[in-house]
């Protein structure tokens, strides 16, 4: 699995973003367990603050599953924190910029990437059209991202 690019959250089906809440929950039981992510896309994770993981779970993924009404057990949001306090031995995150938030690794070439990913899952069926319409007019606003790359993207 992998951490979809912090621009896309919004944008993503219900089924990606309850799979990316999963994954988050994931990802701090094996830091907390493992001292690791355990996983080739994600290990990324710790070359940066423990700050940016729970701003990107905390603010993005759960921020914008409460946006859509999704009920989350607070025994798993508390589960999560526990897990981030295990692994780092404290609780007191400091929210990261959204600019700042995973730079270097969040850049426009994994944007496209995880595009791409979505791309194929809608070609597989994964995906409905009416959801991909949201991704296609979501990034087509995206400033991040010049025209011709958008044109690029979707060819």
């Amino acid at each position: 699995m992998r951490l979809w690019h912090k621009c896309l959250i919004e944008f993503l089906p219900d089924q990606q973003l309850l799979g990316q809440w999963r994954e988050c929950c994931a990802i701090a039981s094996n830091l907390a367990t493992l001292g690791t992510p355990n996983h080739l896309l994600v290990n990324v994770i710790t070359e940066y603050p423990i700050d940016h993981f729970y701003t990107y779970t905390m603010e993005l993924v759960y921020k914008e599953m409460t946006k859509r009404y999704f009920k989350v057990d607070p025994f798993t949001i508390n589960r999560f924190n526990e897990h981030l306090f295990e692994y780092c031995g404290h609780d007191n995150f400091v929210i990261v910029d959204y600019n700042l938030l995973f730079q270097g690794w969040m850049s426009t070439r994994y944007l496209q990437q995880c595009i791409l990913s979505l791309e194929e899952l809608y070609d597989r069926g994964g995906i409905e059209l009416k959801d991909w319409f949201k991704i296609v007019n979501g990034v087509r606003n995206m400033s991040v991202l010049c025209n011709e790359t958008f044109e690029n993207l979707f060819t």
